[in-house]
């Protein structure tokens, strides 16, 4: 299989990763930075396990993707805590919109046309998919959402710098600062969880957030930066996908309107980018 095909495969596999933490976190009766501090720890872990020894370079490129990545995690919890979860996801992915303006700038990655058209179609389909969920929210914690959106856009920047490199220990180091700044949370309030919430983290911790940070690094060093953050907009629509067929939390016609736009947008921007990069 063609290395541009596995990359976009990648990615994709780590957007399903991703989506799966809106179904699991609902299953873990904790403090939403205690979850986020055990996430990262065993995030942390399963990627030691995967890569065994890491690279800390201290690189520039290496420690400002570690902490856009901690900052884009310490804000989304705290934006989902004062302002509605479909605000904060819908003002969080405007990160694309960011990319392909600072990738411009900073990495001199020129969106293509098939960029431009999909990036239209994503956020026609993010409109329609979160239509009748959002609302006024607090505006502390749409600005945290916001903020969230930049730091997720220049984390994917600053590990596309990396490409030539190891962009792994970023998340790596990111996940211990995750960890570190939400320790006095999970010491004031240690964990009394069912089994169900244990098995809940487990899965957040190795698969959710340890496992799709692989997949992250290795997709962004064949794919330019725009692509890959326009391929991990499938996840806001995944992740009410599982809590329906868990939940049974059925999604709205528009919600399914905007789903299938946005994976047609996807799809076909994926596509062309194989197609031009294999030409290439």
């Amino acid at each position: 299989m063609h290395p541009t095909v596995i990359a976009i495969l990648s990615l994709v596999f780590c957007a399903f990763l991703w989506s799966l933490g809106g179904l699991f976190i609902k299953l873990v009766d904790w403090t939403p930075l205690g979850i986020a501090g055990a996430r990262s720890l065993l995030g942390g872990l399963t990627i030691l396990l995967l890569i065994r020894k890491p690279k800390i370079t201290f690189s520039a490129p290496q420690i400002l993707a570690a902490l856009c990545n901690a900052g884009t995690m310490i804000l989304f919890v705290y934006a989902n805590k004062l302002t509605t979860s479909a605000n904060a996801i819908l003002l969080q992915y405007g990160a694309p919109l960011y990319v392909a303006i600072f990738a411009w700038i900073l990495l001199k990655e020129h969106p293509q046309w098939e960029h431009w058209v999909g990036l239209v179609m994503i956020l026609c389909g993010m409109a329609l998919f979160f239509r009748e969920k959002v609302s006024p929210g607090n505006s502390l914690g749409n600005l945290l959402a916001i903020g969230s959106g930049f730091t997720f856009a220049f984390y994917a920047i600053f590990m596309r710098m990396q490409k030539s490199g190891s962009p792994v220990e970023s998340i790596l180091l990111s996940h211990l600062i995750v960890f570190l700044f939400s320790l006095p949370s999970i010491l004031s309030h240690p964990p009394a969880l069912s089994s169900s919430g244990w098995i809940s983290l487990l899965v957040l911790g190795f698969f959710q957030i340890g496992l799709s940070s692989v997949l992250f690094a290795r997709g962004i060093k064949r794919i330019n930066t725009i692509q890959a953050m326009l391929i991990t907009t499938l996840e806001p629509i995944l992740n009410p996908l599982w809590v329906f067929l868990v939940l049974g939390e059925a999604p709205t016609r528009n919600a399914l309107m905007g789903g299938g736009l946005i994976v047609l947008a996807v799809t076909f921007s994926s596509i062309m980018s194989a197609y031009r990069l294999r030409k290439t």
